[in-house]
């Protein structure tokens, strides 16, 4: 782009800007969307409001060559918010960009494999942290900016702040929880973070990246196969209840759910049920008389 291109597509990308922060937003969901219009404006190196039909579809064939489906859908949200309320055009996504409907099931471990793994994860700060997100089933951006004015030790319940949707909620704090928790503050004493960076910008959270690779280390010594993030912790925290007898009404306040229906899924990852299924199938078979049965 020339002089005169760059500053009208300045221009435009503040005012994306300034839109998003007046529809309310969230900051992750501001820098997503403003990615999407950086990427393709780079791609291209013209200002995306002299984009055709074509070009975006040359863009999102190129895209899906070298990103996940959840990149793609980021940029096909941003650039649609981008054309909605910026260039005041509106565009037949699906005649662009579809991406497929996969649903798959997360890798879950058993309450001892769990155990295993906090127990062997080398650095205590890591051991605790991955503590507090099965025991509570806490995302892990929840998990990293908690602080000390979130737990009630009276009420024994933590206080989740700007949970994903801007939305907040209570759950209940385990005491074993509580007790790894006060052991783990009185290690760095901070005013406000119960995990705090260590060493130069200790007024953050501690490093997401950090407890990323720390948790692929113990799998590694622990010679567990399965796809398994911070996260799956989350989802090994509402299977377990389930397999336990928690009902998913109760479990979905928990996990801070919008829809039952999200929270539904969890009940086709518990053993309990599998078994179940397992009994009833068989079951089903023994019914039948067949005239060629050999047993």
């Amino acid at each position: 782009m020339n002089n005169v291109e760059q500053q009208h597509f300045n221009e435009l990308y503040q005012q994306h800007i300034i839109n998003l922060r007046l529809q309310g937003m969230r900051p992750s969901t501001i820098d997503a969307y403003a990615r999407a219009v950086r990427r393709i404006t780079e791609f291209f190196d013209k200002t995306p409001d002299s984009l055709t039909t074509q070009d975006l579809k040359t863009y999102f064939h190129a895209l899906i060559q070298t990103h996940s489906w959840s990149t793609i859908k980021l940029d096909r949200n941003g650039l649609q918010f981008f054309y909605r309320y910026t260039l005041d055009k509106q565009w037949e996504w699906f005649n662009i960009i579809k991406p497929p409907q996969v649903k798959r099931l997360p890798d879950i471990l058993t309450p001892k494999q769990v155990g295993l793994v906090i127990s062997r994860t080398k650095k205590q700060r890591y051991q605790i942290f991955l503590l507090t997100l099965y025991s509570m089933g806490l995302r892990l951006g929840e998990g990293l900016n908690l602080t000390i004015f979130d737990i009630d030790s009276q009420m024994m319940q933590v206080h989740i702040r700007h949970g994903k949707g801007g939305k907040d909620r209570l759950v209940p704090l385990p005491s074993r929880t509580l007790s790894a928790l006060r052991q783990h503050w009185l290690t760095h004493h901070h005013p406000r973070l119960i995990f705090p960076r260590l060493g130069h910008g200790k007024d953050s959270p501690m490093d997401k990246g950090g407890v990323q690779k720390a948790i692929k280390q113990v799998l590694r010594d622990c010679q567990i196969n399965k796809l398994i993030s911070p996260h799956s912790l989350r989802h090994c925290f509402a299977t377990h209840l389930i397999e336990q007898g928690l009902d998913l009404r109760s479990l979905q306040i928990l996990l801070g759910h919008a829809s039952l229906n999200t929270t539904a899924r969890y009940a086709h990852l518990t053993q309990i049920k599998q078994q179940s299924n397992v009994i009833l199938l068989n079951r089903l078979a023994d019914t039948l008389t067949l005239a060629w049965d050999l047993s």
